[in-house]
């Protein structure tokens, strides 16, 4: 545990890459196979799963400390993180012990059948064996909120530059269904990876683009398509059986039953890239729609009809069992539209969006709404399929997003280092004389003008709610938003997609924010686009 402790505040303590690389392969020189196969999963979410309800971590901590309940519950308001409350509450007394990070992940794993009181028994016992640090890093992961700023490609560097393998091939033995618990270290980086028919390839991700569109130089270099509001996955068909894998390495095959046909459409050894989009009446439905369908344990008839799903496909990896990566989009696009010539309502190609020049393709991105998409989506016509956030041949140019002008009226302390901070906030349109809440937003801000809201909610603070303070209803925010559905769900009956603050709108009153007839109106509108 004390080599997974100072890797983590190694980590921590540093934003530079090389640094965090450095940190990781000094981790994996020390420690054993089974700490570092780990360390390695709890860094690329794989976390074991809760086992004691945090309730009960609260009160067995505030039991230790001898601090009243009620100075308990507010220092977490303020820390803004449990398992740092309980960190810092408990005694500094602790026996010294070297136990491994493997022991106290099957010590976690162990508490899930024990009775209450047999947990508190373990617990205790248990920070009786930590010191500070290494408390903390025991009480994230058995709260379940251990993470840290690793991304997946750093990871792959720094293993590469460990075990002396090329990155891509590392890249792909990191995804999957592979688990501490029946695979080892040396299976995960060196073995023969050919029995896993399911693994899917590492995603390639796209910059968005910033600059202006002739920096890309030359339009005959380009292949546009359309950027789609779906979620990101792979289609494979391997040993004749399907497997459908989401960006976020969940196998979710049986979620998608309307997939089970691509075992007629696609041939062995076939792996593509593409969203799952719900499709109806040859037109793509919302993500709103999509969202009725995922976290369904079961998919009911109903909403199989009401919404069907099709996979929209604009990438081919893998043709005939052979990775074809390394070939170029240009060519991979070309194979793509042989293998989507049969008529499927099931799976789609994305279709291109032919241009001359980058003035006609702005105006075709000036249309995305039309098609139900968020943009367009450029690839280099030579370009490879990499793994990861990459610059250069891929990126995505999405539209402008809708705006409304609202006013915020109540606050909400932030988490980790912005625990003292009122950085999460709930806006509302006017309804009448009424202010009603319909979005809630914490990104878009400077660090400064975050400092300037959080002097303000202190001092015009109406009422107080734990961690939430309402305010007079005086400031007013421009708030971006990517998409608008109905929603039963919210007061103001309305559901924006990623709300986001465009901009402190110090220049007007709270009377000249939007109205809640303004969101109806733009609802009406994308509904008829």
């Amino acid at each position: 545990m004390k080599h997974f402790t100072k890797l983590f505040t190694d980590l921590d303590q540093t934003t530079k890459t090389l640094g965090k690389i450095k940190a990781l392969v000094e981790y994996f020189e020390k420690a054993s196979d089974q700490d570092k196969l780990w360390a390695i999963a709890l860094l690329s979410h794989r976390r074991p799963k809760r086992t004691v309800n945090a309730s009960y971590l609260a009160q067995w901590a505030n039991e230790l400390s001898g601090l009243p309940d009620w100075l308990f519950y507010e220092s977490h308001h303020v820390v803004g993180d449990l398992a740092e409350t309980i960190t810092l509450m408990l005694p500094a007394e602790f026996e010294e012990s070297n136990y491994s990070l493997t022991y106290w992940i099957d010590f976690i794993k162990a508490l899930e059948p024990l009775e209450v009181h047999q947990k508190k028994e373990k617990i205790l016992w248990a920070w009786s064996q930590l010191n500070e640090t290494e408390r903390f890093v025991f009480n994230k992961l058995i709260t379940g909120s251990f993470r840290i700023g690793v991304s997946q490609q750093l990871m792959v560097k720094a293993l590469a530059k460990y075990a002396n393998v090329k990155e891509n091939i590392i890249a792909h033995r990191l995804m999957g269904n592979w688990s501490p618990d029946i695979n080892t270290f040396q299976d995960l980086l060196f073995a023969d990876e050919g029995t896993d028919f399911s693994k899917p390839y590492p995603f390639y991700l796209a910059y968005a683009l910033e600059d202006e569109i002739s920096s890309l130089g030359d339009p005959e270099d380009w292949i546009a398509e359309r950027k789609w509001d779906g979620i990101r996955g792979q289609v494979i068909v391997r040993n004749g059986q399907l497997f459908v894998w989401s960006r976020g390495e969940e196998l979710v095959t049986d979620k998608y039953p309307e997939y089970h046909v691509m075992l007629s459409l696609l041939p062995e050894g076939t792996v593509l890239d593409g969203e799952i989009l719900p499709f109806k009446d040859d037109k793509p439905l919302t993500f709103n729609h999509l969202q009725t369908r995922i976290g369904r344990k079961t998919i009911s008839q109903k909403l199989l009809k009401d919404v069907p799903v099709s996979f929209i496909t604009y990438d081919v990896l893998e043709w005939q069992g052979q990775d074809i990566r390394t070939c170029k989009f240009e060519d991979r696009r070309k194979l793509l539209e042989e293998i989507c010539s049969k008529e499927s309502t099931v799976l789609r190609l994305s279709p291109r969006v032919m241009f001359n020049t980058w003035e006609q393709l702005a105006e075709e991105r000036a249309r995305s709404r039309d098609f139900l998409s968020e943009g367009i989506m450029l690839k280099r016509k030579d370009s490879i399929y990499r793994n990861g956030r990459r610059r250069g041949d891929w990126w995505k140019w999405k539209i402008d997003p809708l705006t409304v002008d609202a006013v915020l009226i109540y606050a909400m302390r932030g988490n980790g280092r912005r625990a003292n901070l009122y950085t999460d906030y709930t806006f509302a349109v006017w309804d009448g004389d009424q202010l009603v809440p319909f979005a809630k937003a914490y990104s878009g801000l400077t660090d400064e003008e975050i400092r300037q809201v959080d002097r303000w909610v202190k001092v015009n603070t109406v009422e107080r709610f734990g961690p939430v303070r309402s305010v007079k209803p005086e400031l007013v925010f421009e708030i971006a938003f990517e998409g608008i559905n109905k929603s039963s769900r919210h007061k103001s009956g309305i559901a924006l997609r990623f709300p986001r603050m465009a901009r402190w709108r110090k220049d007007k009153l709270a009377k000249e924010a939007n109205t809640l007839s303004d969101l109806n109106a733009l609802l009406k509108i994308t509904e008829n686009t």
